[in-house]
């Protein structure tokens, strides 16, 4: 992507984050600077004290701050009623105090505000990406940049962007006050500005390119801990703990080095910083007794001057940290842009609605899953009739999920069309065909919530969630559960067997009564006879479903109405069970060889 293209993606990402916390920020802003003017005014009322009130120096002010002085009696009253100058300052910090209040609560209330809005169009917009698109990008870094990298963008809001023209606003009218009662000073103390800035710059990109490959590394290791957290039992069944705390210690060790070289440069910038701050404070007491011992200045205006001085440094020095941090958080920025500006599934123009209870079919069907990648399924044609039951077998890779991701519009073919009835899949509302498409993973994924909750997590009352369990065959395992129904399956089902999984996950898509099931493999954890007590149950409540089954188990593929086999992503075989087993193919020889195990146990 071109800077100009990448620029404006950050401008539109910058206007959804900050919709909904402008006007906080706004007040936080205005608020800050009146602060701001409260603070400035002090050394003022330093300067005219020592000079005019204790001294003798006719006052150096003019317009509104003179008739202020004249309302409050004058020098010669304030010499008389000290008190007064007091109660003013007292004033000054009790409004100052309010501003600081106002502008915390604002700031706070701008920053929360921007981080629900940008984890709400986060999630909202994930939701709606393709299938393709979840495929390419680890779980790790997704979550890395809906979590760490907000939390970066609203830091850089809260703790730079509103004190930006807190340090503008400082920093001109301190120079003002300051060019008011000596220009020769005013310019010793300006000697050091170019040199802040050409260090800024300086360290700007190179902390912007190694904080960009710290957020990518942390990403990394994030997927790392999460897919290990997730697939623990894995990690233990294989004894493989400490191949992978290897793992995720070199990753650690890299990732710990980056951000060690990063704060190193941060800590050579900040050192150069403290040097030029050392140097324009001696700069402006050496001159500045200098000016005083020859009569230009007075005690006042030098105290008063070395104020402003002080409150210049800092804002100067902000500034520089506010380019090190902009930098950061243009990384952070950059990398929620890319997950916004993902293109979102999408209908085509004038989707349909068409009935789903229909004749399939596959028309010299092509897929590949990326042009650098061998196709996956190559000229596959095949028809499923509508209320039959279709069964489809064939080995490793052969395509047979690929099938069923297309089916479901998860992916779309690289040649040819799929039909349902006369109406192309492809002109179908995506949320059309997978509410009327229900389908059960070999690996089914079940929340860490009670059992009733997963089976009805589509909206089934606890009626329809008891049915949809006895035709499963997982009613009585349930009921053997301490809690029963509401018995809590931890997360990803991690208390319950593989079988049981996936029969709560048959349970679940019965409970939306489709017109179109399919099972990928999704009886391989149960036995034989549990196995042919499900199919017996399925068969007899989903009459006149169309019924897709992708199986190793011939078995389970015989009481099919008709049998697909796949090899090599080409159609191999197509006819009834018993046709297939009457011709020599792939159906028979491994209809033998698994028969011919069976008897052997």
């Amino acid at each position: 992507m071109d800077k100009t293209a990448s620029r404006s993606r950050t401008r539109r990402t910058l206007r959804l984050l900050l919709r909904g916390s402008g006007w906080y920020f706004f007040i936080c802003i205005l608020s800050g600077t009146l602060l701001t003017v409260c603070d400035l005014v002090i050394p003022q009322v330093i300067r005219v004290t020592v000079d005019s009130v204790i001294g003798n120096a006719p006052p150096a002010l003019g317009g509104p701050a003179l008739r202020i002085l004249d309302l409050m009696g004058g020098a010669e009253g304030l010499r008389a009623h000290m008190w007064r100058i007091a109660v003013f300052l007292g004033a000054l910090g009790l409004l100052g105090a309010m501003f600081r209040y106002l502008s915390g609560v604002t700031n706070a209330m701008a920053g929360e505000t921007l981080v629900k809005t940008a984890r709400d169009a986060l999630y909202h917009h994930i939701q709606r990406l393709p299938w393709a698109w979840h495929s390419r990008n680890p779980t790790g870094d997704i979550i890395q940049r809906c979590t760490s990298d907000v939390e970066r963008v609203k830091t850089f809001f809260q703790e730079q962007f509103v004190i930006t023209f807190r340090l503008v606003v400082t920093i001109l009218l301190a120079l003002a006050c300051m060019l008011t009662m000596n220009a020769k000073l005013s310019l010793v103390a300006l000697v050091m500005l170019p040199i802040v800035i050409a260090y800024s710059l300086h360290f700007y990109n190179r902390i912007r390119d190694e904080f960009t490959e710290c957020d990518e590394n942390e990403g990394i290791l994030s997927t790392i801990a999460q897919e290990n957290l997730t697939g623990v039992r894995v990690v233990k069944a294989f004894g493989r703990e400490n191949f992978e705390r290897e793992r995720f210690e070199k990753q650690n060790v890299y990732y710990t080095g980056l951000w060690v070289g990063l704060l190193r440069d941060m800590s050579v910038f900040w050192s150069v910083g403290d040097l030029t701050s050392c140097l324009q404070i001696m700069l402006v007491v050496v001159f500045g007794t200098v000016l005083c011992v020859r009569g230009e200045m007075t005690g006042g205006e030098f105290i008063s001057f070395a104020v402003y001085n002080a409150m210049l440094i800092g804002p100067v020095r902000r500034l520089g940290r506010l380019i090190s941090e902009m930098s950061k958080m243009g990384v952070s920025l950059n990398r929620l842009g890319e997950v916004l500006s993902a293109e979102p599934e999408q209908d085509v123009p004038d989707a349909v609605t068409a009935p789903m209870d229909r004749d399939i079919h596959f028309e010299n069907v092509s897929f590949r899953y990326s042009e650098d990648q061998p196709e996956v399924l190559r000229g596959v044609s095949f028809t499923i009739p509508a209320g039959k039951s279709f069964g489809i077998l064939g080995g490793t890779g052969s395509g047979k999920s690929t099938l069923l991701a297309l089916l479901c519009r998860l992916y779309a073919p690289t040649e040819g069309e799929i039909l349902v009835g006369d109406t192309p899949l492809a002109r179908m509302r995506a949320k059309w065909v997978r509410e009327n498409v229900g389908v059960v993973l070999q690996e089914p994924f079940l929340f860490s919530r009670s059992v009733e909750e997963n089976i009805g997590v589509c909206g089934a009352d606890a009626e329809a969630v008891r049915a949809a369990a006895v035709t499963a065959c997982i009613d009585g395992d349930i009921s053997r559960f301490a809690n029963g129904y509401e018995t809590v399956v931890g997360e990803r089902g991690v208390t319950l067997s593989g079988g049981q999984k996936q029969r709560i996950a048959i349970a679940r898509m019965l409970t939306k009564k489709t017109p179109v099931i399919v099972f990928d493999d999704s009886l391989s954890a149960v036995d034989t006879e549990t196995d042919e007590r499900i199919r017996a149950a399925l068969k007899r409540d989903l009459e006149g479903s169309t019924t897709i089954i992708v199986s190793h188990r011939i078995t389970t593929l015989l009481d099919c109405d008709s049998v697909l086999v796949l090899e090599k992503g080409r159609v191999s075989q197509l006819g009834s069970p018993k046709d297939l087993l009457a011709r020599e193919g792939i159906f028979r020889r491994i209809f033998e060889l698994q028969m011919a195990v069976g008897e052997e146990d």
